[in-house]
């Protein structure tokens, strides 16, 4: 069960193609900087897919789903058994992301790294199950070696199906009840904060709940304390199936040359995962929004990432990052189809 390939570092942005890239936005029709961050983007762009002008065309959406022991705890104002019905909801159609996928042409991949349930075959979805959810990690770590080596396959699993098919950008999310827990519990071991500063609203937890919310992860910290200087010990100790599996895919994406477009609270607890262990994955991923969830700004300043949008969301699913997603596909289209001064035959400053 090695896991050597989560070292393998990741090309850099290629320089030759932002010079380009940079010379291209100094001669289109308009003032330079005029269009903003969208520049920035096109350029960053350029450098990643090494070439003057990018393109996100085909892009793949990855939804992971997983359940959590920690559940038990009562930090979630839903019940399990919503994981599996959601699942079904993604084959159907019927969840945001599919709805937004849809209207995107974005392809949606749902994979069940470990539902608390079974599911029966349904199209568009991938059993790639660690388990019958994770264990309390109140009481016992999360997952076993074997189940965290399974979830990690899992997203390279679905970067290699996704690569395959020629993806040009990458979007994970996930699915899991008390999911917004565990990631606060992942995002409080790596950046060594109080519980009470990251834990969230999660499935709509009033300030009671919320508190609850962070004494159970801190119980948990406590619990692990001497078990938490590793990532991929951080991961098995109080971690999920569905973010160590987004936190693999952001190393398998990064890997294959693919930009990465990230979500929101827990899919970033899940990028910072990536780049505890593999460091040189970092410039490869975007980050889509700012979370309503109250930890999210800390994960976002570690780093060191300014995402494109604040629409007060918290639901997940990749949700965040698809609603960016036409902002980047817009940047790449004003970058290659813009006239040139010279082209269009107007006189520059």
């Amino acid at each position: 069960m090695s896991a050597a390939w989560l070292h393998q570092p990741v090309s850099a942005p290629d320089e030759t193609a932002i010079t380009a890239a940079q010379a291209r936005q100094g001669v289109l029709t308009k003032p330079p900087g005029a269009l903003g961050r969208l520049e920035e983007l096109a350029v960053e762009l350029a450098g990643l897919q090494r070439r003057e002008r990018p393109q996100l065309d085909r892009v793949r959406i990855v939804v992971f789903a997983a359940d959590h022991g920690v559940a038990a705890e009562g930090v979630s104002a839903f019940p399990q058994a919503v994981t599996v019905e959601m699942i079904r909801n993604f084959a159907r159609g019927g969840a945001a992301i599919s709805v937004l996928a849809r209207h995107l042409n974005a392809t949606l991949e749902v994979v069940d790294v470990g539902a608390a349930g079974e599911v029966e075959p349904l199209p568009g979805v991938v059993s790639r199950r660690a388990g019958n959810g994770s264990a309390n990690f109140c009481r016992h770590p999360a997952m076993s070696a074997e189940q965290l080596h399974i979830a990690l396959e899992a997203g390279r699993e679905a970067i290699e199906r996704a690569v395959a098919d020629g993806m040009d950008l990458f979007i994970g999310g996930e699915m899991g009840i008390a999911n917004t827990t565990v990631a606060t519990a992942v995002a409080c071991a790596v950046l060594h904060l109080d519980p009470a500063l990251v834990a969230g609203a999660g499935t709509g937890l009033d300030a009671a709940g919320i508190g609850h919310k962070a004494e159970v992860v801190r119980r948990a910290l406590a619990l692990h304390r001497d078990d938490l200087e590793q990532p991929l010990d951080i991961l098995r100790c109080v971690g999920g199936f569905e973010i160590a599996a987004l936190s693999s895919a952001c190393i398998a994406a990064a890997q294959a040359g693919v930009p990465v477009l990230v979500d929101g609270f827990i899919t970033t607890a899940a990028a910072l995962m990536a780049v505890q262990i593999n460091p040189s994955v970092r410039p490869w991923l975007l980050f889509s929004h700012h979370s309503a969830e109250r930890g999210h700004g800390r994960l976002l300043a570690a780093l060191e990432a300014h995402p494109l949008l604040s629409l007060g969301m918290r639901l997940g699913e990749g949700s965040g990052a698809a609603l960016a997603l036409p902002l980047l596909q817009l940047a790449c289209r004003l970058h290659g189809e813009m006239a040139t001064f010279a082209e269009a035959g107007v006189s520059d400053k």
